[in-house]
This record gives structure tokens, C-alpha cells and sequence, in this order.
């Protein structure tokens, strides 16, 4: 195998030179050209980044090296300029490679190529001393320094410095590389011949006769015979070419490489005589996203011990840093932390600051997603504060332009802004600075992070349509760029706002259509099926299917602190004091909340779990018929959620206070409290809550109903009210398919009616009633 030449290289040879004799026509131009610059640029732009063709480059790249056909899919549709007429120009480029009948032709196929060039000065200079005139300007010749110059400049240098040897095995790969077209060759040219693959076995079959057979045996081996075991006509360039672009791809959209890719790479690795060091590290990676440990662990080591064996230690800093990345998505988090911070020393004494950065960014990254890991190291200086580090990150890369590092130092400014409930207005001013430098520096691939943030934005601010807008933006029109992992959960945002409009199957659809070799990595894989599992876990509980639910929560809640983010493994916890409470196991369901109240408090997470748990404690106060006791918890609710804008909790605490002030028989405050914010909370679009509060009304109406006088006017107004809150509520549960609530709902109706002396009307909704639970037990089974 060569350095640099393979048969596929001659061929681009052969068509740049069917391109400066002017054969190929000029409606064809474009085709060819830009067939020939995207094997030989790397950066070569391809039209659609869609996960379908993101992998294109590399099949071209193999079919390319496997096989010939990829030049007949190119240049059959098309007519040559020049030659016989009618002939296609896939017809006129085999006859320029069948012409190439021996290796001594080869040579001088490779020797010829200088004509292909524009010369230089001092060449010129010769050719007029020597009367020899100039090129005229119709004459296609290559710029020295152009793309396809110094293609052919390099194929002339690698070719000369071939041994004996590499030269012939070039050859003979050469002739087995082209011998597919000869049955067509054969057709179109009446004097081919059966040796006319090598000129001197075609010269001397009439002196050597019979001989020649073993000659051609001697020569070319079982080659003719297509040998099982001959190895594909791969080049250590091609090699190197195809590693860089998976490990890019890899680490640009965190995929695996498709299997098909896989397998033909590895074959042409089998084939190649010298295996580059990058091969480690491509297999690295693929175990790290296969979810693989050991594997893993063991080719990150081959690839930076064969680094440091070959150059200096200034690689060590980022041995220490893939290290402590792998072993912090497998849980070893006090291995990580010792591996990223003996990566800051090494970066600090090597003086690599974009290592350096790096290392304290993620440190501070992880140190908000686990601070019971980190809480020994807040004391000492290496990390410091919260802030403190974001300032000295923002400022470091600044003052080295480091623009990723200063758009993502902004955005988790915005980020943890919102966390501890600070002002909304400083968020937006620093994810409006983030946008502006990912628009100037056009950093496409942070977009996801920065929609995300816009979206967990919005959905505080209780407005779910911009949230699910921005959801849709991302999706269409910026996924195609960014890294899978902010796709699938901006996908799973989507799908679990849809859930709480109680749009089960449309939410696991999009979930369902989700890129499968995507999801063939681990992590993603495993967000992927937990994800899922939420998803289908709700739509249980709300069928009162509690025994699936169990099934399912029992296999969420073992790895529940895995992998998930803190607001995911919130909801598996809600949903667990969900089913305990539909189990009527009330004790337990205190006890689980009162946990979690001390791990939050412990721990500084997010300000609006803790509103959440206030919310849950006060409604499990109200399931055990003392809603009264929950009043200074609801007050505390209402007041933090409306100092941090969190909107979506602060309607169901206002509900809370008022089912409180019901129970004191203090209805018209009630009433006047739900009837302000029900408006604003149909802008949360979450079909549970909106719900419950038109329950709430229907209940402080009834009590309003109960205290005006019998039969009056104003008694069947306010009866009239409850009936419509209470169809609402009905509705808005029937949308999320909540099987319990739907049944005191109608119980609700037909009490109602009773009292109003409908009996007709009461004796439907108890049979409504009645169905809906028949319905639902045969749903169960």
C-alpha cells in the first residue's frame, strides 16, 4: 500500500486531463468538477447535513477506493466534446485508462501530467530562449497552487518516490481496479483483446505462445482469477482521510458511525500494512458512545501512549481531560474530579490556555449538576463561587477569543440567573450577548443550548406557545447542526408539553421518529427509553392503570439519578408520590416528599423544584381533608414563585390558597382569585392544572350557591356556575384521559343536579359515571 496513490487517484488523474484537453462538454463542467473537488477537498460543502447524508462523504470516499462505478454513475449521462461522436464520456475516459497498457506507460501517464501545469517564470524564460512559443489562452492549463495543481503536483512526487516494488503493486492493483469495465470496453472497441490489459504480454504472446499463460501467472498471481484473499487498493491518506471525518462527525454530533460505514472501514483498515495511531482514538470514541467502560478506557490509553512515545508531553493535558470526561459519564465522579484538576495543573504548566478554559468551564459545569460531589472543593480557591468562576471564565475568553467558551460562560450565567430565581430582565441580557456572538462568529452547532435555555425560558414565564414555537424553530431549522443531544431533548421538551395536553401517542411519535443510528449511543439511548417511559408512566396513573405504572416506576426509579437531568428525576418522584397517593398510601407519600424537601435544601438546586414540592406537600395536605394546614406552605409557594417569575406554579398556588380559603367557607375571595387568574393559566396549556382549578371554582360557587337563600335567583346562578366549572374541569381531565377525576367530576354533576331537584339529569350522570369506570376497567384489561 502506498503513501498517497491508489487507483482511484489515477482516475481523478485521468478525468483532470480529459478536463484540460477540453473532451468534457460544457454542460458537463459542473458535474465533473465538483464530482473530482469533493475527493480531493476535504472541506468540500455538502448540500444537506440531515443525519441521512451526514455520512455521505465517507461512503464516497470507500465506494470510490472499492470500486470504479462511482466514475460510470458520474460520466455515463454525459456526451464526450470531442472524439468519435455520440461516444458517452465515460466511454472516452476508459480509453484513456485502458490506454494506460503497462507499467512502463504508467510512468509515463505520471510524467505527462507536467503538461497539465502552468509553468513558471523561469520556465517561460527557457522555452522563449529556445524558441519554443507560449500557450495560447484557449489552452486549459492548472494554476501550480490550485486545488487541482497541487493534486497533480503531489501524485507526480509520491509517484517518483515509489520503490521497484510499491510501483508494481500499484500496477497491478490498477489493472484489477479497472478490469470490471472490460466486457463493456470489449463491446465498444472491436481490437481488444484478452491480454490487452498488459501490452507485453499482448506483444509477446506470438514469441513466447503457450508461455505466456505462466508468465501472466508469475506476474499477476491469482489476481486474475480473483483471488479471495487479494486486499483492497487503499492508501494510508485515504485511511487518515476517512478517520478524521468519522472522529469530526463524532465529536460535532456526538453519533456512533453507522454500521455499514463501520464494516467497510474496518476492511480497508485490515487491508492497510501500517494502522494510524487515530484509529485508537476513533475506537475510543465509539466505545465511550456505545456505553462500553473498559473498552473505552483501554483505547484511550493505547492512543496517548503511542502519542507521548511519538512527540512530546504538551498531549498529556489532554489525555488527563478524555479521561476525566469518560469517567464522569460513568459515574466515577471523584476519579473525574481528580483527573480534571491534575488537568488544570498540567494545562497551567504547559501554559495551554485553551485547554485550561476548557477544564475550569467544565468544572463549574459539573459542579452545578453534582454539588455533593464537589462540596469538599467550594472551600478551596481552585473553584470558588458560582459566579465568580463564570465572571473569570467570561474574561479569560474574552481576552483570548475563545468564542465558544465566552457565548457558553453567558449562557450559563442566564442559566443559573433562572436557577436561583434572580431577575428575568439580566437572563435575557445575557442570552441576547450569547446570541449576538453566536450570530457573528456563526457558531451554528451552539444554537441548541442557546434555544434550550429560550425555551426553559418561556415555559417559566407561562408561555407554552413560544415554548413550543421555539421547540419547532430548533427542530426544522438548527438541528441539522447541533450535536444530538440537544436535539433529542428539545424533542423530548416537545413531546412532554404535548403529554400535558394529554397527546400521548402524537408525543411518543415524535419520539418514535427519532434517527435510529442516533440512538444506538448509550446515553442518548438511555435518556431515549427513560423519556419514554415518563411519558407512558402518566398515561397510566391517569388511567388508574397502577399496576403497569409500578412496573414502570420500579425500572425508573433504580437508575433515576444516573443520567437525568435534576427536573427529569423531579418528575419520576412527583409521579411516585402520584402513585402512592392513588394507592391511598398517604403516610409514604409524606415521607417521600419530606426527603426530598432535605436533599433540595442540602443540595441549592433549582428554585423551582422546591416551589413544586411546596405545591405537592400543600395538596397532599388537602388529600388528607386538612387543606388548612397547608396555608403558610401555598403563601410560600405563591410569594417565591412570584419573585422569580415562576408563572407556571404560581397560578396552581394561587388555586391552592383559594381551595384553602374554601374550606373556611371565605368563597367570594375564592371565587374573585380563580376568576383573575384562570385566564392567564390557559396560557400554560397544561390541561391537569387548569383543570383543577376550574374545580376549584365549581367548589367555591357551590359553597357561594349554599349560602343564599332556597330556591332563590342567586342560589341557581351560583348552582349554574359550579355545573359550568365543573363541565370544564370534566373536559380539560377527559383531555388528559385522568379516569379518577373525570368520575368526581361527573359524582360532582350529579350531586349537583339532585340538590336542584333534577333527578333525571342526576340519574344520567351517575350512569355517565358508571360508564366511565366500566371503560376504564376494560382498558385495563
Amino acid at each position: 500500500m502506498s503513501r498517497f496513490l491508489n487507483p482511484a487517484k489515477i482516475g481523478l488523474l485521468a478525468l483532470i486531463e480529459l478536463y484540460t484537453n477540453k473532451t468534457v462538454p460544457t454542460a458537463s463542467i459542473v458535474d465533473v468538477l465538483s464530482f473530482i473537488t469533493s475527493h480531493l477537498i476535504d472541506g468540500a460543502p455538502i448540500p444537506s447535513s440531515d443525519p441521512e447524508t451526514r455520512w455521505k462523504r465517507a461512503e464516497s470516499t470507500v465506494s470510490l477506493v472499492i470500486s470504479i462505478a462511482d466514475f460510470e454513475k458520474v460520466l455515463a449521462p454525459h456526451t464526450a466534446a470531442s472524439g468519435i461522436p455520440g461516444r458517452s464520456l465515460w466511454y472516452v475516459f476508459l480509453d484513456r485508462l485502458w490506454k494506460i497498457d503497462s507499467l512502463d506507460a504508467l510512468h509515463e501517464f505520471f510524467e505527462n501530467c507536467t503538461s497539465l501545469l502552468a509553468k513558471t517564470k523561469d520556465e517561460l524564460r527557457q522555452d522563449s530562449l529556445e524558441g519554443i512559443p507560449v500557450p495560447g489562452p484557449e489552452v486549459i492549463l492548472l494554476s501550480r497552487n490550485s486545488p487541482f495543481g497541487a493534486f497533480v503536483r503531489r501524485s507526480q512526487l509520491e509517484f517518483t518516490r515509489l520503490r521497484f516494488h510499491d510501483a508494481f503493486e500499484l500496477w497491478k492493483d490498477f489493472v484489477k481496479y479497472r478490469q470490471t469495465t472490460a466486457a463493456y470496453y470489449r463491446k465498444k472497441t472491436p481490437s481488444f483483446q484478452r491480454l490487452s490489459f498488459d501490452n507485453v504480454l499482448l506483444t509477446g504472446e506470438n514469441e513466447w505462445g503457450a508461455g505466456v499463460e505462466a508468465i501472466a501467472s508469475v506476474t499477476y498471481g491469482d489476481m486474475l482469477r480473483d483471488d479471495p484473499n487479494s486486499t483492497l487498493p487503499v492508501s494510508t491518506d485515504d485511511i487518515e482521510k476517512l478517520l478524521e471525518f468519522q472522529i469530526e462527525q463524532m465529536q460535532k454530533y456526538g453519533n456512533r458511525i453507522p454500521i455499514e460505514i463501520q464494516h467497510q472501514f474496518h476492511d480497508l483498515l485490515n487491508d492497510s500494512f501500517m494502522i494510524p495511531s487515530l484509529s485508537h482514538y476513533l475506537s475510543y470514541l465509539d466505545a465511550w458512545r456505545a456505553g462500553d467502560f473498559s473498552t473505552s478506557f483501554d483505547y484511550l490509553h493505547r492512543y496517548f501512549d503511542y502519542t507521548m512515545q511519538n512527540r512530546d508531553r504538551s498531549f498529556y493535558q489532554y489525555a488527563l481531560m478524555n479521561l476525566a470526561v469518560l469517567q464522569a459519564d460513568f459515574g466515577c465522579y471523584k476519579e473525574a474530579i481528580a483527573a480534571m484538576l491534575e488537568t488544570v495543573s498540567t494545562a497551567r504548566e504547559n501554559r495551554d490556555m485553551t485547554c485550561l478554559n476548557f477544564a475550569l468551564n467544565w468544572l463549574f459545569h459539573f459542579g452545578r449538576a453534582h454539588p455533593e460531589v464537589t462540596k469538599e472543593l467550594e472551600s478551596n480557591s481552585m473553584l470558588g463561587t458560582g459566579k465568580e468562576s463564570l465572571a473569570f471564565l467570561r474574561s479569560r475568553a474574552k481576552e483570548t477569543g475563545m468564542w465558544t467558551l465566552w457565548s457558553s460562560a453567558l449562557m450559563s450565567e442566564a442559566k443559573m440567573g433562572l436557577s436561583n430565581g434572580e431577575s428575568v430582565a439580566v437572563a435575557i441580557e445575557h442570552l441576547v450577548r450569547s446570541s449576538q456572538v453566536l450570530v457573528e462568529r456563526n457558531m451554528k452547532n451552539l444554537v441548541g443550548s442557546q434555544l434550550s435555555i429560550n425555551i426553559a425560558l418561556w415555559d417559566r414565564l407561562g408561555i407554552a406557545y413560544l415554548s413550543m414555537t421555539t421547540c419547532e424553530i430548533f427542530l426544522r431549522c438548527h438541528a441539522r447542526n447541533s450535536i444530538f443531544d440537544d436535539e433529542l431533548k428539545v424533542t423530548s421538551r416537545q413531546a412532554s408539553m404535548l403529554t400535558l395536553k394529554g397527546k400521548y401517542d402524537e408525543a411518543l411519535g415524535i419520539l418514535e421518529g427519532m434517527d435510529a443510528n442516533s440512538l444506538r449511543s448509550w446515553k442518548p439511548s438511555q435518556y431515549w427509553h427513560k423519556f419514554r417511559g415518563i411519558i407512558k408512566l402518566r398515561r397510566d396513573l391517569h388511567r388508574n392503570n397502577l399496576d403497569g405504572a409500578e412496573l414502570l416506576l420500579s425500572q425508573l426509579l433504580q437508575s433515576k439519578n444516573e443520567d437525568l437531568e435534576p427536573d427529569l428525576a423531579f418528575v419520576i418522584d412527583n409521579l411516585h408520590v402520584e402513585c402512592l397517593v392513588r394507592r391511598g398510601n398517604l403516610d409514604q407519600a409524606f415521607i417521600k416528599v419530606d426527603k426530598l424537601v432535605s436533599e433540595l435544601r442540602d443540595e441549592n438546586k433549582d428554585i423551582a423544584l422546591r416551589v413544586r414540592l411546596l405545591l405537592l406537600k400543600a395538596e397532599l395536605l388537602d388529600k388528607c381533608g386538612r387543606p388548612q394546614k397547608g396555608f403558610t406552605v401555598a403563601v410560600r409557594a405563591a410569594n417565591v414563585a412570584w419573585r422569580a417569575r415562576l408563572i407556571p406554579y404560581l397560578w396552581p398556588a394561587i388555586g391552592a390558597i383559594a381551595n384553602i380559603l374554601t374550606s373556611l367557607g371565605e368563597f367570594e375571595p375564592a371565587i374573585q382569585l380563580l376568576n383573575a387568574i384562570l385566564p392567564r393559566s390557559l396560557e400554560c396549556e397544561n390541561a391537569a392544572m387548569s383543570a383543577k382549578l376550574y374545580s376549584h371554582l365549581g367548589d367555591a360557587n357551590m359553597g357561594m350557591a349554599g349560602k343564599m337563600p332556597p330556591k332563590s335567583l342567586k342560589r341557581r346562578e351560583f348552582m349554574t356556575k359550579a355545573v359550568e366549572a365543573i363541565e370544564k374541569a370534566f373536559n380539560h381531565y377527559s383531555s388528559v384521559e385522568d379516569i379518577n377525576k373525570q368520575c368526581e367530576m361527573m359524582a360532582k354533576k350529579a350531586t349537583i343536579m339532585k340538590v336542584s331537584g333534577d333527578n333525571v339529569l342526576a340519574n344520567d350522570y351517575a350512569a355517565a359515571y358508571l360508564a366511565i369506570r366500566r371503560d376504564a376497567a376494560s382498558m385495563k384489561i
